[in-house]
């Protein structure tokens, strides 16, 4: 088999899921660029392959099955396996929201994006997964997810009122090492990486860190040895408490 990898990015048209891709681009390793929106990704993807970079852009909108199901069937088609998957794709469907008064609503917007889907989106591509040596699974998480943070009065997680985001980040948390576990004695690491407060468009163009910083701190967990982490939360300064 060949040491050529293969990497998926979801929500990969913007942000930091488009510094992800790029950054594992310049590995050497083939990068699917994942987005609802195809044209949006071919765009980006563009711009990508002009720099000189091996990516595609691919249909994947995480809510919904069938696009999953088309998607796993084409990596499969062209690739037969998958080496990494960063799963980026993410909402944060509130405001400032105090938890007295969010909507039922809100919350399972956040659910379906942030937790489930991904889960739809690992399992569906868990089989070529498994045939890929050494693969890799990272999910992006986040400060707002670390309840050892959030419960501390002189953290500026505290004063984050976005219960549907933090909420299902620490669920995706939990999936992630729930995973883990389940692969432990494969050779399959699966952690979760917080990029910290980036300057994009879901995360405010006045955040201190770029997408970039971001990014690199999943393409470090996405690319670590087969003696790295695994059921872990990592920052780009080491372990998360959570």
């Amino acid at each position: 088999m060949s040491n050529h990898k293969i990497a998926l990015v979801t929500g990969a048209s913007r942000g930091i899921g488009r510094e992800i891709a790029r950054q594992l681009a310049e590995l050497g390793q083939t990068v699917l660029l994942g987005s609802r929106d195809l044209g949006r990704v071919q765009a980006v993807a563009k711009e990508l392959a002009e720099d000189g970079l091996d990516v595609t852009a691919i249909q994947l909108d995480v809510n919904d099955p069938e696009s999953i199901r088309a998607a796993a069937k084409w990596v499969e088609a062209e690739h037969g396996r998958l080496d990494v998957l960063v799963n980026n794709a993410a909402i944060i469907p509130e405001g400032d929201t105090a938890v007295s008064e969010i909507a039922a609503n809100v919350l399972r917007q956040a659910f379906e994006t942030n937790v489930i889907g991904l889960v739809g989106v690992t399992q569906e591509l868990l089989p070529l997964i498994r045939k890929a040596p050494g693969a890799r699974i990272v999910n992006l998480s986040t400060s707002l997810a670390s309840f050892t943070q959030v419960a501390d009065p002189a953290s500026r997680m505290s004063t984050v009122r976005t219960l549907g985001y933090n909420s299902s980040k620490a669920a995706a948390n939990m999936v992630t090492v729930m995973l883990a576990n389940e692969l432990r004695g494969t050779d399959i690491l699966v952690n979760a990486a917080d990029p910290g407060n980036c300057a994009t468009e879901m995360g405010g163009w006045d955040a201190p860190r770029t997408a970039s910083q971001g990014a690199a701190v999943a393409v470090h967990l996405a690319t670590v040895p087969a003696d790295g982490p695994t059921a872990e939360v990592h920052t780009d300064t080491g372990r998360l408490p959570w």
